[in-house]
């Protein structure tokens, strides 16, 4: 019974939005309850909180899943929310990631966007420090063309490469939307995503060694710290191409409600599957670990998801702990909750999402909570 399981958070809204939400849900036969998130000045509400109870999220999330007004950003006004992004460098990782978004693709009926941004070099060059600055408009105008042309030229390449894998059946068919933007890349991707609101974004990323060369700059770290959208990275090389192939999942839980969330979106991405998922505890410094809440958490997993198969191996201190577990299974998929955070926490404690980016060679699905 409901009435038995605990009251869990499934919503930060308005006022407007969560009663709006409140109403949907209890139409559905859901218990809701509303209380204000600024309990020390509850007159100046930041928002609501909606709290359900516990056993009766799966089926409140598949119900706000399927009404787009509450499951998109307020400011949207236009967009396409079923597309997979696909950031793109003309690599062959950023092929291999665009393979597997196809494939994703399929199974939800959405379309793919290749996203390329480009820096016009002309911005970064330094200043002329002399007494009279001189400027070539013309010459600028012209260089900026080309640059863009190239870029162009490119995404065009890239994209018949994609469709004739599609022609002889090697990748699956969809449609294919591209787009070609002057900027930075973390940038122009929040900027889409912002406006957009996509399915789930899909990152090639490049082997171990060479990401400890580039751990400050990569892309693929800013937007994991930085978007709250769903990421899926795909180094270089890669061992699978269809979500079909993946039969070893490990999960890195933080024993915390946004599991629940966490484990939801992933069973709604890869549906059907019977894969064999392995939960790992991070370690705390908030409380004590103990066997309790990961019983808890298994025994819920195991109830509500039956075509996966649930363990757990306990916590996992470090990296040698988890490069020994790895060892043991070879995991296809690591499944990690990201917990928002500010700039400067970004800077000098990056998240969990960020750390195991730069250790593994693994594919991984980072869901925001």
């Amino acid at each position: 019974m409901a009435t038995q399981s605990r009251l869990i958070t499934v919503a930060i809204h308005t006022y407007d939005k969560a009663q709006a939400l409140k109403s949907l849900l209890e139409s559905e036969g859901i218990d809701v309850t509303l209380n204000n998130v600024n309990l020390e000045s509850p007159v100046v509400s930041s928002g609501i909180r909606v709290r359900i109870y516990e056993s009766d999220l799966p089926l409140a999330l598949r119900i706000i899943e399927s009404h787009e007004i509450l499951a998109l950003p307020e400011n949207k006004t236009e967009g396409r929310s079923h597309t997979i992004l696909v950031p793109v460098d003309f690599s062959d990782y950023s092929f291999e990631a665009a393979k597997v978004a196809a494939d994703l693709a399929f199974r939800h009926k959405a379309d793919i966007e290749l996203l390329y941004a480009y820096i016009d070099p002309s911005i970064d060059a330094g200043l002329q420090l002399s007494d009279s600055l001189t400027f070539d408009d013309t010459s600028d105008f012209e260089n900026r063309r080309e640059i863009t042309h190239s870029a162009e030229k490119s995404m065009s390449s890239f994209t018949m490469r994609l469709k004739e894998g599609m022609k002889s059946g090697s990748i699956p068919v969809v449609k294919i939307m591209t787009n070609v933007v002057e900027g930075v890349p973390e940038d122009a991707i929040a900027d889409y995503c912002k406006f957009n609101s996509p399915l789930l974004i899909v990152m090639g990323t490049r082997g171990h060694d060479k990401k400890e060369k580039d751990m400050i700059g990569s892309v693929t770290a800013e937007v994991l710290d930085s978007c709250r959208n769903i990421v899926l990275t795909v180094p270089d090389p890669i061992d699978f191409t269809k979500i079909d192939d993946i039969k070893n999942i490990l999960f890195l839980c933080t024993m915390d409600q946004e599991d629940i969330l966490a484990a939801d979106a992933m069973a709604r991405l890869i549906p059907d599957s019977d894969a064999s998922v392995t939960l790992a505890s991070l370690p705390s410094k908030k409380r004590r670990m103990t066997a309790k809440p990961e019983k808890a958490l298994l025994d819920y997993l195991t109830t509500n998801y039956p075509t996966l198969t649930f363990e757990s191996v306990g916590v996992i201190k470090d990296a040698v702990e988890f490069s020994h577990i790895h060892g043991m299974r070879r995991y296809d998929l690591i499944i990690v909750p990201n917990k928002k955070k500010n700039i400067f926490s970004r800077f000098f404690n990056p998240g969990v999402a960020h750390k195991v980016l730069f250790q593994t060679d693994i594919p991984m699905l980072v869901i925001p909570v």
